[in-house]
C-alpha cells in the first residue's frame, strides 16, 4: 500500500473521496439550514441557494487546482503557506481549526437532541468518542461508515422529496421566485446555505491520505458538490412547495413540518433519525479534517509539535486527532454551542477567500483567473452578508489568531 513521504497511508480512491465529500456536506445543514435561509430571503430562497452554489463552485475549483498542485494534509493552511506566505497561510488554518471545532461540538449535540433530548450532551460526548475511536482505527474505517451514514441520509431525503412532491399539499405556485426581501436578504440566505456545501474542504484536507492526489482530488471535488447541489435543489422545492416560503422561515424543523403537513405524520420519526445520523456523519468528517489541518500546523509549529505525530500501525496523526476529540468531548459536555457558532460560516468563507487568493497566483493568465477572483469577490460578500453577529464574532476569532501569530513571531528571536 502506497504512503506518503510522512507516513500516512495512501487509500481512498475517487470514490471514497467523493464519500467523504458528500459525508461532510449531506449532513445536519440540510435538515436546519433552509428555515433560516428561508427567512432571510423569503421568496428569493432558490436564488440564495443558487448564489451559494456558485460561490462553491469558483471555490471548489481553486481548491481543486490547489490540492493537485500540494496533495498534503492541511488543505488551505497549505495552500496560504505556499502561496501568499506564511501569515495567511496560518490565519486560513486558525479559522479552520477554531470554527470547526465549535461545529464539532455544535454536531454532536445535534445528533444527541434527536436521539435523547433530556440527555444531549451525554449523547454528545459518547458520540464524540465513538467516531474519534473510530478515526484512530484509519481513515479506511472511517470512509466506509461514512458510505453507511451517506446512504441512510440519502434514502430519508428521497423519503421527504417524494412524499412532498406526490401529497396533495404541493403546489407548484409556492416556488414563484422573488425578492421580497431584497438582494440584502439573498445574499445572507446564501452565506447561511454556503456552510452546508463547505465540506469539500475535507477532500482537500486528507490530501497525503488520497491514491494519485493529482488525478483523484479534482475529480472528486467537483463530483461530490454536483451530487449534493442536486440533492439540496430537489429537497428546498419539495419542501417549499408545501410549506411556502413564509411556513419554511417560520419551521423549527423545515423537513419534519413539510412531511407533516404533506400528509405523512408516521415518516417524522424517520426525518428525526435521519437528522441524527446526518450530525454524527457531519461530526465523523469534521473530526477528520480538523485534525488533518492540526497537524499540518504542528509541523510548521503554530500548534504544539507534539501533535505532529503519525501513528506507526494506523498511519494517522493519532495525537491531533485525541486532542480534537478531548477539546470537542469537553465543549459537548459542557456548553450548547449550537446557538452560537455562527462565526463558524464566517470562518468558512475567510478560508476560501484565502484559497482563491493563492489560486490566482497560480497563473499569470487571465482567463484563469476569472474563477478564482468570483470566489474571492463572492466569499467577501458573503462573509458581511452575515447577520452582524456573526461578523463581529467571527472577525473577533481571526483578530485573536492574527495576535497570537504576531506575538509567537516577535517571541521567535529571543529563543
Amino acid at each position: 500500500m502506497a504512503r506518503s513521504d510522512s507516513g500516512l497511508r495512501r487509500t481512498l480512491g475517487v470514490r471514497d473521496a467523493v464519500i467523504v465529500g458528500l459525508g461532510s456536506m449531506i449532513g445536519a445543514g440540510v435538515f436546519s439550514a433552509v428555515g433560516p435561509a428561508a427567512r432571510a430571503a423569503g421568496s428569493g430562497l432558490l436564488l440564495g441557494l443558487a448564489v451559494a452554489a456558485v460561490v462553491a463552485y469558483c471555490n471548489a475549483m481553486s481548491s481543486a487546482r490547489l490540492a493537485a498542485l500540494y496533495p498534503a494534509s492541511g488543505g488551505t493552511y497549505v495552500y496560504g503557506r505556499e502561496r501568499l506566505g506564511d501569515f495567511w497561510g496560518y490565519l486560513a488554518g486558525w479559522s479552520f481549526v477554531v470554527g470547526k471545532t465549535a461545529s464539532c461540538a455544535a454536531m454532536a449535540l445535534t445528533g444527541g437532541a434527536y436521539v435523547w433530548p433530556d440527555q444531549a450532551h451525554a449523547v454528545a460526548v459518547a458520540a464524540v468518542v465513538a467516531l474519534t475511536a473510530v478515526n484512530y482505527g484509519g481513515i479506511q474505517k472511517s470512509a466506509w461508515l461514512t458510505r453507511v451514514i451517506v446512504a441512510v441520509v440519502l434514502a430519508v431525503l428521497a423519503s421527504v422529496v417524494v412524499v412532498c412532491l406526490a401529497s396533495g399539499r404541493s403546489d407548484a405556485g409556492r416556488l414563484d421566485i422573488g425578492v421580497s426581501s431584497g438582494v440584502g436578504g439573498i445574499l445572507q440566505a446564501a452565506g447561511l446555505l454556503f456552510f452546508a456545501f463547505a465540506g469539500y474542504a475535507r477532500i482537500a484536507t486528507l490530501g497525503e491520505e488520497v491514491r494519485e492526489p493529482a488525478r483523484t482530488i479534482p475529480r472528486a471535488i467537483p463530483l461530490s458538490l454536483g451530487i449534493t447541489l442536486a440533492v439540496y435543489a430537489c429537497v428546498a422545492v419539495a419542501v417549499l412547495s408545501v410549506l411556502g416560503a413564509d411556513g419554511l422561515g417560520r419551521a423549527a424543523a423545515p423537513l419534519a413540518d413539510a412531511v407533516r403537513a404533506a400528509g405523512a405524520p408516521g415518516l417524522v420519526p424517520v426525518v428525526r433519525v435521519g437528522a441524527a445520523v446526518a450530525a454524527l456523519g457531519s461530526l465523523l468528517a469534521l473530526i477528520l479534517g480538523v485534525s488533518r489541518t492540526t497537524l499540518a500546523m504542528a509541523r510548521d509549529r503554530h500548534l504544539p509539535e507534539a501533535l505532529a505525530a503519525v501513528h506507526p500501525r494506523f498511519q494517522v496523526p493519532h495525537r491531533a486527532e485525541l486532542a480534537v476529540g478531548v477539546v470537542v468531548a469537553v465543549l459537548a459536555a459542557t456548553v450548547d454551542v449550537r446557538g452560537a457558532i455562527g462565526f463558524s460560516s464566517f470562518g468558512v468563507l475567510a478560508y476560501y477567500a484565502v484559497a482563491n487568493a493563492s489560486a490566482w497566483t497560480l497563473s499569470p493568465v487571465p482567463a484563469s483567473r476569472v474563477m478564482p477572483a468570483l470566489g474571492l469577490l463572492g466569499c467577501v460578500t458573503l462573509a458581511f452578508a452575515l447577520p452582524a453577529v456573526s461578523v463581529t464574532v467571527g472577525a473577533g476569532v481571526l483578530a485573536v489568531g492574527a495576535a497570537a501569530y504576531g506575538v509567537r513571531r516577535w517571541m521567535a528571536p529571543a529563543r
